[in-house]
């Protein structure tokens, strides 16, 4: 719930479509110690023992299917479609190996930082993530969330740029479902690796940044000082894995590698660009300039979605709770839905919730969500839905 509009509780997300539905006064937003505050105190306590259970659920999901489609299904075309079912769910089970990486880059998964750092180098190597450049890059992603310059993955770019005037002209002239259908298929297969390579979707003050190479001829404002180090090592773990896969593909050939390991990968991809897309867009969620920009307003311009029992248990609530993971991201999973009602209950009119399904939600978000223009307050996107409701 965000919005009190004609003295009933809602969310300004239900409100979107409401003509009738309007504020009549702006957002006040609290300091960060008082958003803190409300949060209860055992919300942060890690326990290693817990933290390890969901990581041997998601390891024992993950590898376990592996092992019985290698055993059960013969790799001929005749059982593509069991093969697609195998990776949809292995790539399903894999993200939540993922995200316990991400949580040990947050220092969410123990208070032991050498053991999180092992655990989530490991994991998000073996699903050829760089580890500790993401970590550096997801941190700057948190620290100016939804900032049009500083920000970090899925900034919009604005309509008065020669690029966002170049996706206005595509989508006008492609029609709306049909550059939606390209944006999303380009993204959910290319979109993670081209932003690892080039820095696509991230902050523009930062220019092309790599991921695997810190220097020239890319930025170096990602990574300074100790983190070009950390990258390199990043880089050699990555190659490990692209190792170990060359290898295999060697020996065994390579219809297993591409059977067993590249058709979860690429589902991996498109829940990691799902979810990332999906909590901080929207046809009402604004964008801030650097005088518009305050910590607190870009947390806060985070939404939870309703992703379901079986995807909330498989990818740790990474999506129903991630209000909570940007206020901090301390706080492990187990803890979040606590934390959750906490910030629902003391600022009900800043807390965004979206019941709408998330298939419909991505794409509405995909065929209106493409360019933001100047509003009162910050910069919106300018598709066809417009919005009542004002921030």
């Amino acid at each position: 719930m965000s919005l009190v509009c004609d003295q009933e509780d809602r969310s300004s997300l239900e409100a979107i479509d409401d003509p009738g539905c309007t504020t009549t006064k702006k957002k006040k937003y609290p300091t960060k110690n008082e958003v803190l505050a409300v949060i209860p105190p055992e919300c942060f306590e890690r326990s290693l023992l817990k933290s390890s259970l969901y990581l041997l659920s998601s390891l024992v999901m993950t590898i376990g299917s592996g092992v019985l489609a290698y055993a059960y299904l013969p790799l001929t075309w005749a059982w593509l479609p069991a093969w697609i079912a195998y990776a949809i769910f292995a790539g399903t089970a894999a993200t939540g190996c993922w995200v316990v990486a991400h949580e040990c880059g947050h220092r969410a998964f123990t208070k032991y930082n050498w053991l999180q750092d092992l655990i989530g180098f490991v994991l998000h190597s073996a699903l050829l993530v760089p580890y500790f450049s993401w970590q550096r890059s997801h941190a700057l992603h948190h620290a100016r969330t939804n900032h049009l310059d500083l920000g970090e993955t899925f900034v919009p770019l604005r309509d008065t740029t020669a690029s966002g005037q170049a996706w206005i002209w595509w989508q006008r002239n492609m029609g709306d479902e049909a550059f939606a259908v390209f944006v999303m298929v380009t993204r959910f297969l290319v979109g993670w690796p081209v932003y690892l390579l080039t820095g696509a979707s991230g902050g523009p003050a930062r220019g092309w940044t790599n991921h695997f190479w810190p220097t020239w001829p890319f930025s170096e404002a990602m990574f300074p000082g100790k983190w070009r180090t950390k990258v390199w090592l990043s880089t050699v773990g990555v190659v490990a894995t692209l190792g170990l896969l060359v290898w295999w593909a060697s020996v065994a050939g390579i219809a297993p590698v591409l059977a067993l390991y590249v058709g979860p990968y690429l589902v991996v991809n498109f829940w990691l660009v799902l979810y990332t897309w999906l909590q901080h867009t929207d046809v009402d969620v604004p964008h801030f300039e650097d005088e518009e920009w305050t910590w607190v307003k870009g947390a806060f311009m985070t939404i939870d979605r309703p992703y379901g029992v079986v995807l909330d248990f498989m990818h740790h609530r990474i999506g129903s709770t991630h209000v909570a993971h940007h206020i901090d991201a301390r706080i492990p999973h187990y803890h979040a839905v606590k934390a959750t009602h906490a910030l629902q209950a003391h600022f009900p009119d800043l807390y965004l919730y979206d019941p709408t399904p998330i298939r419909k939600a991505l794409w509405k978000i995909a065929t209106h969500c493409n360019v933001v223009s100047k509003a009162d307050s910050g910069w919106k996107f300018s598709g066809r839905v417009r919005s009542h409701v004002r921030v």
